[in-house]
């Protein structure tokens, strides 16, 4: 019987046991990558095969992605509230939000104005949406984080659209020791990092601070006057209002 040309392994060319032989098992290429003396042909061939799943997987996965979001190629979404469900869950999930910066978020997509409604007033029903709550947390994070007073707290507040009535609320909960307790610990912090400059100069630029940070004009300039009078300095006389 004739043999074939023996290839790698003692595996004969040509014969029925050649994976690449029309006979063959396919699937299983030599390890050259084509036939010797093939020109490349199984080569190329596999390459066009791979070239194809991989453009078959592409699809796959794009097609599951629309799967997931409920939309169709080129359609709208099949539930749009569902879609808006996932807008809101997936930004309270970074960290708590007011029901207006939801409501923004979601006319940003697109989202119906009745379907976000919805949407919102169930969220708000079961306490995913808590402005009262977010206030709260938002004055004592900033309070301590960044020393600011009632007045830059609030004014933050309504920013986010927080109702006036919960600002209100929330702000006052900063008891005003606490209040003046920060302040004193800014000018003392902004005493040390001015020293050696002209007292007026000094002051304008501490009392610039304070009133960026919400505090009350008289109250930032009493306490620049302390910190003053303990350095042995004398009042630079700057009106309160600068």
């Amino acid at each position: 019987m004739a043999r074939g040309v023996t290839g790698p392994a003692g595996k004969a060319w040509g014969s029925s046991a050649d994976p690449l032989s029309p006979g063959g098992e396919e699937g299983t290429p030599y390890a050259g990558g084509s036939e010797p003396g093939s020109g490349g042909s199984a080569e190329a061939s596999g390459r066009r095969r791979g070239g194809r799943a991989r453009a078959g997987g592409r699809k796959s996965r794009r097609e599951s992605g629309e799967a997931r979001s409920g939309r169709g190629e080129g359609g709208p979404p099949a539930d749009p509230e569902a879609e808006a469900r996932e807008i809101c869950l997936r930004l309270l999930s970074f960290s708590l939000r007011t029901r207006a910066q939801l409501a923004d978020a979601l006319r940003r997509k697109g989202v119906d104005d009745e379907v976000a409604e919805q949407v919102l007033s169930r969220y708000t029903e079961v306490g995913l949406i808590d402005d009262v709550a977010f206030a709260r947390a938002w004055v004592q994070s900033r309070h301590t984080g960044r020393g600011l007073a009632r007045r830059a707290l609030a004014a933050e507040l309504r920013q986010r659209g927080v109702a006036d009535d919960t600002v209100k609320e929330a702000v006052e909960e900063l008891d005003p020791d606490q209040e003046e307790t920060a302040a004193r610990e800014l000018v003392a912090k902004r005493m040390a990092a001015t020293r050696g400059l002209d007292p007026v100069k000094r002051t304008r630029r501490i009392l610039g601070v304070l009133a960026r940070k919400g505090y009350p004009s008289g109250l930032a300039y009493r306490l620049v006057r302390e910190a003053l009078e303990q350095e042995g300095l004398d009042d630079p006389g700057v009106p309160t209002d600068e």
